[in-house]
């Protein structure tokens, strides 16, 4: 393997998809990755919902957090089976897990059960709700401890609507939960570099959402507007929101300078006459009449296509951009240029376009170092590779403690 972490080995004993995705990340930009599986697999591997019910290409609740990982199978309950782990760990820098306290402590996979065999480990936790407080033991995936418990629910929820709130994403706040542990993984390794001493990471998504919220939350006990729901009608910023076209697609501006571009969305959407108009010709006055001033920008949006829009805000100095659907994301002109959605190969041939990690080390994009490994593929070549003979290793398979 070739990249920053090449040399780098992972032991990861996690389920679903936060704390693997994170494994994913550190496998793409160089380490080798080992995932412990259970009997039966990681549960995300019979996870089906819309995004996989087909069967001729990849399901992306595998992928995307498994690709370019060795997979092992071994009962930690057995205590033959546990020894071998144990020699596995003993040859990792870094342990990734997303069990719950209480689990850990049954399996007796804890930091001291750990380090007693490898005592230059760095032993990352991920969690919902943190690894301390009374929610320390209480289970939590993204939608829970992310999604509703962050104030982004509410925010993207009509106020007063008695409509449901806003559905998140698969796995939203998981891959940003990734990044954190993949970005604190690094960061813990220098820290063993210069000082020789191994740390203990902790990662929750209960603070990444609060994180991705903070100005929501920093705001909230200061002014009523914080955390209410979107209503494009009365942004702030007029020139800092959504318009639908003509053909029924959207496209945000993002003026975040009102002042300095105001004049030239006037001239861009052909209604100079808005630029000196009292109600609209400065930030102020555009607050205060930021109804009006959308009402009038909505009717010039609604009058031409998207395609149309391309063509006249080709050579504007702000920001903008039309709302893609994953199907246009797969063409973005930006993709190839940067290597930002490399193919991965699965075992039946079937090849696919995948987002890289969102870092790239001299210029060089991360490459997924394979697809998503079959439960236990790697078993028997690690074991190997720790030491264990053919012997050994068919005495774990008569305990059953291999699969």
């Amino acid at each position: 393997m070739s990249g920053p972490l090449a040399g780098v080995r992972v032991v990861e004993l996690a389920s679903w998809t936060f704390v693997p995705a994170a494994g994913a990340f550190l496998a793409d930009l160089g380490a080798e990755v080992i995932k412990i599986e259970p009997p039966g697999g990681d549960p995300q591997r019979g996870l089906q919902n819309m995004l996989n019910f087909g069967t001729s290409g990849p399901n992306p609740f595998l992928e995307i957090p498994n690709r370019g990982k060795r997979s092992m199978v071994i009962d930690l309950a057995n205590d033959a089976g546990r020894e071998a782990f144990l020699k596995v760990v003993a040859s990792a820098d870094v342990f990734l897990t997303s069990y719950l306290p209480a689990v850990r402590a049954r399996l007796r996979v804890e930091l001291d059960d750990l380090r007693a065999v490898n005592p230059r480990l760095i032993y990352v936790r991920g969690s919902g709700w943190g690894s301390q407080g009374p929610m320390r033991d209480v289970g939590g995936y993204d939608v829970a401890a992310g999604w509703a418990s962050s104030g982004l629910a509410h925010r993207l929820s009509p106020p007063d609507s008695q409509e449901p709130p806003a559905l998140q994403p698969p796995a939203f706040f998981d891959l940003q939960g990734a990044n954190t542990i993949a970005g604190a993984v690094s960061t813990a390794l220098f820290q063993r570099e210069r000082t020789g001493e191994p740390t203990v990471v902790d990662v929750s998504l209960l603070s990444v959402g609060w994180w991705t919220m903070a100005p929501d939350i920093v705001a909230a006990p200061f002014t009523s507007l914080a955390g209410i729901g979107a209503d494009r009608s009365t942004a702030g910023n007029p020139i800092t929101n959504s318009y639908r076209t003509s053909d029924g697609r959207w496209l945000y501006l993002v003026c975040l300078q009102g002042d300095r571009f105001w004049a030239e969305v006037c001239r861009t959407v052909d209604r100079p006459d808005l630029i000196d108009d009292a109600r609209f010709s400065e930030g102020s006055a555009r607050f205060e009449n930021r109804r009006e001033c959308i009402a009038e920008l909505d009717k010039s949006f609604g009058s031409r296509t998207l395609a149309e829009w391309r063509e006249r805000f080709a050579g504007f100095t702000g920001v903008w951009a039309p709302v893609l659907s994953p199907s246009e994301v797969l063409e973005h002109v930006q993709a190839g240029p940067n290597g930002y959605l490399p193919e991965v190969t699965m075992a039946s041939g079937t090849t696919f376009k995948i987002p890289a990690p969102p870092v790239q080390f001299g210029e060089v994009p991360p490459t997924p170092q394979g697809p998503a490994p079959e439960a236990g593929q790697h078993t028997e070549e690690i074991l190997l590779e720790v030491g264990l003979g053919w012997e050994q290793i068919a005495a774990l398979h008569e305990e059953g403690a291999l699969s």
